[in-house]
């Protein structure tokens, strides 16, 4: 009798080690926490931080383009700068007034990565690169048409009595600006890409 208890014993004991060791495994697996579809929330931060980066390429292009012409180098960032401040943002030589708008150009760049990048991970992801060109040119052209034509044209008229940005950008310059954003984007876009653990050790 006494033996039959201690096998009892013994039988139990196993089973709760069979447990512990089932819970230990699960608690050690890394990709159990993964979500199962597309990972909406981590790719709006990535894209937010791919933003930045297609902004400030943006904004280097428009430096390089500045000096080439014989403007100042934020020639352009004093012209949006005249959307809060008027027609005296164009004579602005302050560098902390500059820096501002600088600031306010990467931060609307970080924000307007966020489509950019969920479109072209999510619906775009496994698409062809000319395709995928071709999705990326045709957003950043309509980003412009949308921000140019559809916003500032009577927005910054109705409330500055102005339209500055329509008339001091050239056409070919608001256009390459957002183009190059859009591209840069296109080129930074893997970056962004979330993969589950379980994929990547597929993958190794």
């Amino acid at each position: 009798m006494a033996d039959q208890t201690k096998l009892d014993e013994l039988a139990r004991l196993r089973g709760e080690v069979a447990r512990l060791e089932s819970e230990v495994a699960s608690a050690g697996d890394s990709s159990a926490w993964a979500p199962k579809t597309y990972y909406t929330t981590y790719h709006i931060l990535a894209g937010m931080i791919l933003g930045f980066i297609g902004a400030s390429t943006s904004l280097m292009f428009n430096i390089v383009g500045s000096v080439m012409m014989g403007l100042h180098p934020l020639e352009l960032i004093r012209i949006y700068l005249t959307f809060p401040m008027g027609e005296a943002a164009l004579t602005i030589n302050s560098g902390f007034v500059l820096a501002s708008g600088c600031c306010l150009y990467l931060g609307t760049g970080m924000f307007g990565g966020i489509p950019f990048h969920i479109i072209l991970s999510k619906y775009f992801a496994n698409a062809s690169g000319p395709k995928r060109f071709v999705v990326a040119t045709v957003m950043g052209v309509g980003v412009w048409l949308i921000n140019y034509y559809g916003i500032i044209a009577w927005l910054q008229p109705m409330l500055i009595d102005g339209n500055w940005i329509i008339e001091k950008v050239p056409v070919l310059v608001a256009v390459m600006t957002h183009l190059v954003f859009a591209w840069t984007l296109l080129l930074v876009d893997q970056w962004g890409r979330f993969e589950p653990p379980a994929a990547v050790a597929r993958n190794l």
